[in-house]
């Protein structure tokens, strides 16, 4: 447990990040993905049942598996990136990862956990943020299922999936439930302007549809980087009542964001809110250090609610 908060305060404070990176075609040129370390649980050959899901296992989920006791769904990560939520019933077996061993990552991330079936993990690369652009700018990402990009190599890239959308896409009924709560909060009564840094689109619409119900002012920012010019810029942070910041983000990460916020005299003040998938107790307790107001796991709409009201009260 030590080494973990070390290692995760490490890499956070000096604005880096790992990805794992795996491929899901056999071909030698296959595009390269990857995803954050903090969000995997472990790696395993799955060789037990499978239970399938009603209504056949020819969509994105392919059924549920279990490990050590606990049932968790199991997503064909290459259907997932052919997936279309405008099409949720398309039969999808032709896109699927062609592999018997099942190679499955085993993630935990926004208090979900999910199997992704891949094909080959290649290895761990590690990265400072601002060798990483956003996905959206790569004309590759029509659905924003792509958060970022960076490079492997010389000769390849790797495109870092944006796991808050395939929570969305494979767990529809979520938004749901999410609508459904958005009824029942009252709106906030304040003139004060909220920050917003967050690369996933997925979790920006739900932002802004939180912020927009309780009627409150926002802008929205891609990265750390951009939210802090505009913060620091013509003394906009005198306008500001609270920011909410994503930790995984291309160019300056949240805790940067953070860091530099608590630093500066003019802004030490200012409430931070920290709105992240990754919601380990080495995050929180590394959030909680360096003073942010409060750690959302992505995006509660209770929580989220309940931290505006006090801040802006």
């Amino acid at each position: 447990m030590v080494r973990d908060i070390d290692k995760t305060t490490s890499l956070h404070l000096n604005n880096e990040a790992q990805f794992l990176c795996f491929r899901l075609d056999a071909e030698k040129d296959a595009q390269l993905y990857g995803m954050n370390i903090f969000k995997i649980r472990e790696i395993i050959h799955y060789d037990g049942e499978v239970t399938e899901i009603l209504g056949g296992s020819d969509g994105v989920m392919l059924g549920f598996l279990s490990v050590r006791g606990e049932s968790i769904p199991l997503v064909d990560v290459k259907r997932w990136l052919h997936y279309n939520a405008n099409d949720p019933s398309r039969n999808l077996t032709e896109c699927s990862v062609k592999d018997d061993h099942n190679l499955v990552i085993v993630c935990h991330f926004s208090n979900h956990s999910i199997a992704l079936k891949v094909l080959k993990i290649e290895r761990i690369i590690h990265k400072n943020w601002t060798e990483i652009s956003a996905g959206d700018k790569q004309g590759i990402n029509e659905e924003g299922k792509l958060s970022a990009i960076t490079r492997f190599d010389e000769e390849r890239v790797v495109q870092i999936l944006d796991v808050e959308k395939m929570i969305s896409d494979v767990f529809p009924s979520l938004k749901d439930l999410d609508d459904l709560t958005l009824r029942c909060i009252e709106a906030i009564q304040s003139q004060k302007l909220i920050l917003i840094a967050e690369d996933s689109l997925s979790a920006l619409k739900t932002l802004e549809k939180i912020v927009q119900t309780l009627e409150l002012r926002y802008l929205a920012f891609p990265n750390g980087r951009e939210l802090l010019d505009y913060l620091y810029e013509k003394e906009h942070y005198q306008q500001v009542g609270v920011v909410i910041t994503d930790l995984e983000m291309p160019n300056v990460s949240g805790f940067e964001v953070l860091k530099t916020i608590k630093a500066d005299h003019r802004t030490e003040h200012l409430p931070v809110i920290i709105n992240s998938s990754m919601s380990s107790d080495s995050n929180r307790q590394l959030a909680q250090s360096l003073e942010a107001d409060g750690f959302v796991v992505k995006s509660n709409i209770l929580e989220i609610h309940e931290m505006l009201k006090k801040t802006l009260s």
